[in-house]
């Protein structure tokens, strides 16, 4: 099985495509530039290094939140328009559950972190073992000080993942509260790790059409929120 993926969550934008487990290639740029001009380039480059298309992939899996609404919308957008153009399904993987499996081999609590601002952070909790992921909670937004009280007797060491995490560990540490972060190279999100969920979704029967898959932003956008009060 050979996945195509995309991860537009957040600063980072990054492509890889991926066979049975193993990756294939990869693609990673963090510079400030935005997404809409840095995605496709990345995807279009991979795929002509390596000789492959999006028809030689058996899915299309990208990051649908939450994160940046701007830069789900981008990389839905795209998918939804590479998977259409090959006829090929979808994958719709939860950004925070592809950022845990970048430490699954690491036993402990992998605490997923983005900013999503206010003191709150977009987070889910995993517990790791033995290479396995086991959901704790469902994706969420919720307030640090919150999270801090939630894992405060947590018994398995705490490992940090995600753009936030730097900001989480300063609030867990503040609490009192043992934690670390995921070395360099794994604490950011990546599409390797979205390609490997997607290969999951897959084998599980989970593929949506390119038509029906849709962003996940938790909560809405700060435009439709401003629009909301002006209204009551």
């Amino acid at each position: 099985m050979r996945i195509l993926a995309l991860e537009t969550s957040a600063k980072a934008v990054s492509a890889a495509v991926t066979e049975d487990g193993r990756v294939l290639c990869s693609g990673y740029q963090d510079t400030g530039l935005t997404h809409s001009r840095t995605l496709m380039p990345i995807v279009e480059a991979m795929l002509k290094n390596t000789g492959l298309t999006v028809r030689d992939c058996d899915a299309v899996a990208v990051a649908v939140g939450p994160g940046s609404f701007t830069g789900i919308r981008i990389g839905v957008s795209a998918a939804k328009g590479l998977a259409f153009a090959a006829d090929k399904p979808c994958a719709a993987v939860s950004t925070l559950e592809a950022m845990a499996r970048n430490v699954a081999h690491m036993d402990a609590l992998v605490v997923c972190a983005m900013d999503a601002r206010r003191n709150q952070i977009y987070n889910a909790l995993f517990a790791a073992e033995h290479g396995r992921l086991t959901r704790r909670t469902p994706d969420r937004a919720i307030g640090l000080a919150e999270l801090a009280e939630e894992l405060r007797d947590e018994p398995l060491p705490l490992v940090l993942v995600g753009d936030g995490a730097a900001l989480c560990e300063r609030a867990l540490r503040e609490a009192g509260l043992p934690c670390r972060l995921a070395p360099p190279h794994l604490v950011m999100q990546n599409a390797m790790s979205v390609a490997l969920c997607g290969e999951d979704l897959a084998r599980a029967g989970k593929l949506v059409s390119a038509q029906a898959l849709l962003p996940v932003y938790l909560r809405p956008p700060q435009a439709q929120r401003l629009r909301d009060r002006m209204q009551t």
